[in-house]
C-alpha cells in the first residue's frame, strides 16, 4: 500500500468505514473529520500484507491539536479505501513517537 494513494482515496471520498468498527468509532470520540485529517499527515508506520481481509497497513497521523491517531486501513478495490479500525495509541503499549510497539526490538 501507498500513502499517497491513501491520501488520494480519502480526499476524494473514495473509501468505506468497516460495518463493525462504525460503533467503536464512536465510543472512541474518533469522527470522520479526525481519521481524514490523520491520513492526510499520516505515514505508513506498519505494513500487514498477509492480513486476511486483504493487504492492509496501520497509519499515524495527528490531528491539529496534535492527537496522535493509529488508522488501520486495507484496500477494497481498484482506488477505493476500507477504514478498518482508527484509534489513539495507548502509552501502555507504544514508545513516545507513536510508532514504535513497545518491546519490538528494532531491526
Amino acid at each position: 500500500m501507498n500513502i499517497d494513494e491513501i491520501r488520494r482515496s480519502i480526499q476524494q471520498g473514495s473509501y468505506t468505514i468497516s460495518f463493525t468498527h462504525t460503533e467503536k468509532l464512536r465510543r472512541r470520540k474518533i469522527e470522520l473529520a479526525v481519521i481524514e485529517e490523520a491520513v492526510s499527515n499520516g505515514q505508513i508506520i506498519e505494513s500487514y500484507p498477509d492480513d486476511p481481509r486483504g493487504p492492509s497497513c496501520l497509519i499515524l497521523g495527528f490531528t491539529n491539536t496534535k492527537r496522535p491517531i493509529h488508522v488501520v486501513c486495507g484496500h477494497l478495490g481498484r482506488d477505493h479505501i476500507l477504514i478498518i479500525t482508527a484509534y489513539e495509541p495507548d502509552r501502555e503499549e507504544w514508545e513516545s513517537d507513536w510508532k514504535t510497539r513497545k518491546g519490538k526490538k528494532q531491526p
